[in-house]
């Protein structure tokens, strides 16, 4: 997937009447409209849906569960929001429905498959020439602390920080996609932050007390 798809709020992004052409043109059945959607949206929601349920596979399947339900929906969108939001708060509740599958089935299984499992972290790191191995390893420690510590918060804070500082929503944007008022908004993104902070303040600690543990002669 292009990367230029993206930054759905970089200029050139479509706008109003794009999405109503759009819409428009997927109540028809259009197969184009359903290729342009998905090239619009669907890493995006991706991105969200990782970062929610920091799980690939489970990302996977909550975008296909959100395509689905944007096709079979689409002629009962009525507009009262942009067409991002709603796909997001789409999103948001399929990611509310696969974790609360998770809690209630995964976590009874026997987890049989021991080996490397693919991850993904918060913010990605691509190394240039110009970096030492020094640097590469400590920006990738520094990533999978963020996508722990992000994993730890309260799933209603980490929604807020993540949709705000990662998908980049604006705050009127938030408040319509989780649909609550623009000051709990606001407060979540606070608290989120804080949260984190916090997380983060403390495997820092753990991590330099671990390098400070002598090794013991063998």
């Amino acid at each position: 997937m292009a990367t230029a798809i993206l930054d759905l709020n970089s200029e050139g992004t479509p706008g109003e009447g794009d999405d109503q052409r759009l819409i428009e043109s997927l109540r028809c059945g259009s197969e184009r409209a359903y290729e342009e959607l998905l090239a619009r949206f669907q890493q995006p929601v991706y991105t969200l849906a990782v970062r929610l349920l920091d799980s690939p596979s489970e990302a996977s399947d909550v975008v296909q569960e959100v395509f689905l339900k944007v096709f079979r929906n689409i002629d009962h969108f009525r507009g009262q929001s942009t067409l991002k939001t709603w796909i997001y708060r789409i999103t948001v509740n399929e990611a509310h429905n696969a974790r609360r599958w998770f809690f209630r089935h995964r976590r009874r299984e026997v987890e049989l498959d021991t080996g490397p499992q693919e991850t993904r972290n918060w913010e990605e790191t691509i190394p240039d020439g110009g970096r030492s191995p020094f640097d590469v390893a400590f920006e990738n420690e520094r990533a999978g602390m963020i996508e722990a510590a992000l994993e730890r918060i309260n799933p209603s804070f980490r929604e807020a920080v993540v949709l705000r500082d990662i998908v980049d929503l604006s705050y009127e944007e938030i408040a319509e996609v989780l649909a609550v008022s623009l000051g709990t908004v606001k407060s979540r993104i606070l608290r989120g932050r804080e949260a984190l902070r916090e997380e983060l303040a403390g495997d820092l600690a753990a991590s330099r007390s671990l390098r400070l543990v002598p090794k013991t002669a063998e």
